[in-house]
């Protein structure tokens, strides 16, 4: 369970303007190219190396295989985008956003790349702990995913 202090350290450690505008692109990423790719460069250049940040380039960058051609390059930066989320994991497994990009990403992946392990389990999460969001944009995106 998380505790009040893992809740509101989940939301000063990246900037709330900042992250905003990370939540906000994320869903959107997935059709537009030009976006997707600024989010990347963006989290890589950026100052905050929180693991929510880590985990949202992860995302970014399973999204943009989506925008390459190429069958390497679209495995390639499929595979860095989910070890860099599983490296967020890692760091904090009880963080209720970063479990929120896995599973999204869980979600749509295609079955053939076999990142698929933790659907159930985040699922779970989500469902027990998505009171503790405080943003209301979070909340509605772990909603709609939920569906």
């Amino acid at each position: 369970m998380m505790s009040f202090l893992s809740v509101l350290l989940m939301n000063v450690s990246f900037k709330n303007s900042d992250l905003n505008e990370v939540r906000t692109s994320y869903n959107k990423a997935v059709l537009d190219k030009k976006l997707c790719k600024n989010m990347i460069d963006e989290l890589e250049l950026s100052k905050e190396k929180s693991v929510i940040a880590l985990a949202y380039l992860g995302a970014y960058q399973t999204i943009w295989a989506n925008h390459v051609f190429n069958p390497l390059s679209k495995l390639a930066t499929f595979k860095k985008g989910k070890n860099n989320i599983e490296l967020a994991i890692s760091k904090e497994p009880e963080n209720v956003e970063i479990r929120y990009i896995r599973f999204s990403v869980q979600k749509n992946a295609p079955s053939f790349l076999g990142y698929n392990n933790n659907l159930k389990e985040d699922r779970d999460f989500l469902v027990k702990n998505k009171k503790n969001i405080n943003s209301d944009l979070l909340q509605k995106n772990i909603e709609t995913l939920l569906k």
